[in-house]
């Protein structure tokens, strides 16, 4: 809801609380001087528990980037670990990945903690943890306790409480958010789905439609329920999904849930707790395609509501505004690896099988992998949240298949007609994009298929040889 309606930097306060409740069971006073800085995490890191290093992958599992706290391992160190740099993704009980945006301060946190734990004069590093004396915590059990320690935090601990107290300092407001909101109301019908429950709704977006200057957009005194034609609370997603909750309906006085399960239709200003995804369509009487669904979880909101639902998605990368300003700034370094990749290809161009020549690219190796570095390092520690080189992660692959749109604020859509049709970019497979029509000659009367002798493009660059291409 937060990252999704404003920009909402309290990690920092996260971070804070998570630590403060680490020392509460047990782990040394000394973290509470950890300082949390957001250049170090990115969002879609895996964090492999057995051996407690974070790693940066792509859509296959193959290791972009491995990091031991603040360790960047070297390719012979990651093969002693992973001799083949790549791991099973879906092995859950050893790797976790850390997707989303309320992940940040726990990436940055387990660093600490690797980082700590390893260099401590008091405690022994091994491979799979550490030993203090006769102890031994295993990085499996350490990331357990994190991840109790976050979810106590956010479930039971005092997060929202200081950040209701401290909202102006936590919510970083746009004064346009009323006004997409009124258009979009205009011309089709508005629900919210938050897994918050009504009271820390409310005080929310009081704070949002109705502080600023008098007069200004988004300061009329309209009730900020008048914005939406169904408004859930509790929504538990990505359970809202599935089997959904008992739809009940709130007390806006009290807050409290008022008894029994509701089965009326939908009506104006009612505010509901639970339901689910099928109970939105029936309310509001609308098909899957009918719903363009905003989000900013990749699992929780897109994933599922796609797979589920067939919703249209729209997915909130608030990083993307850094991101675009990195591409841009120093698009030199990307066009630079693009010249060297063709230049690695130009090298092979006249070589097929029966040649013997091996050409000399390790230098070419060399600057691709200065090239790719000093790419990563313009957008933080861990690199670009979608790519490393030209190698795209498992979160930009999760973002081409699953969000219809994605975008660093929804409220871009007040930019376009409501009527404008998105259409994605033509994306040609490699041998479409690397093979011009005119240059490939498979005889006058035989089909691609039949024929066993193709020419391909003399000019190209993209494959060694003259025949028979292989696309990457």
């Amino acid at each position: 809801l937060q990252y999704i309606l404003s920009i909402f930097p309290y990690e920092s306060l996260g971070f804070d609380l998570t630590v403060e409740h680490l020392v509460s069971i047990g782990y040394p006073q000394e973290l509470l001087n950890f300082v949390y800085d957001p250049s170090f995490p990115t969002r879609g890191l895996v964090f492999d528990s057995m051996y407690g290093n974070l790693l940066k992958v792509d859509a296959y599992g193959n290791i972009l980037v491995c990091a031991h706290g603040f360790n960047f391992m070297r390719g012979p160190e990651t093969r002693e670990l992973y001799p083949n740099k790549f791991i099973q993704r879906d092995d859950t009980e050893r790797f976790y990945i850390l997707n989303t945006l309320f992940n940040l301060p726990e990436t940055y946190l387990l660093a600490c903690l690797v980082d700590f734990f390893t260099n401590c004069d008091r405690y022994t590093s091994c491979e799979t943890g550490f030993k203090d004396g006769d102890l031994f915590m295993s990085y499996k059990s350490m990331f357990q306790d994190v991840r109790d320690a976050v979810d106590w935090v956010h479930f039971k601990g005092s997060l929202k409480e200081k950040t209701v107290e401290n909202l102006e300092k936590y919510v970083v407001k746009d004064a346009k958010l009323p006004l997409l909101l009124s258009r979009m109301k205009e011309v089709a019908k508005v629900f919210l789905a938050t897994n918050s429950d009504y009271q820390y709704t409310d005080v929310s977006f009081f704070l949002w439609f109705h502080s600023g200057p008098s007069g200004s957009v988004g300061t009329t005194h309209r009730p900020w329920q008048s914005y939406f034609d169904l408004i859930l609370v509790d929504a538990r997603k990505p359970v809202f999904f599935g089997e959904g909750t008992v739809l009940r309906q709130v007390d806006t006085t009290t807050g409290r849930l008022k008894i029994g399960t509701y089965t009326g239709p939908l009506q104006y200003g009612i505010v509901y707790s639970g339901g689910s995804s099928d109970i939105v369509c029936d309310l509001l009487g609308a098909k899957g395609k009918d719903i363009l669904y905003i989000g900013d979880h990749i699992f929780g909101d897109i994933l599922k509501s796609k797979k589920r639902q067939g919703w249209r998605t729209f997915l909130v990368i608030p990083e993307l505004a850094q991101e675009l300003h990195v591409w841009t700034d120093k698009s030199s370094l990307f066009e630079e690896l693009q010249s060297l990749d063709i230049f690695l290809a130009e090298l092979y161009k006249h070589l097929d099988s029966s040649s013997n020549e091996r050409p000399d690219i390790s230098s070419i190796q060399r600057r691709i992998k200065k090239v790719t570095h000093d790419m990563d390092m313009c957008y933080g520690m861990m690199g670009s949240l979608f790519r490393s080189g030209s190698r795209q992660t498992l979160f930009a692959s999760q973002v081409m298949r699953y969000a219809d749109l994605y975008a660093a604020s929804f409220i871009n859509l007040l930019y376009y007609p409501f009527s404008y049709l998105f259409r994605a970019a033509h994306v040609l497979m490699p041998h479409e994009s690397t093979v011009e029509h005119a240059h490939v000659d498979v005889g006058d009367m035989e089909s691609p298929m039949a024929t066993r002798n193709r020419r391909s493009t003399n000019g190209s660059s993209s494959y060694p040889g003259s025949h028979g291409p292989i696309f990457l």
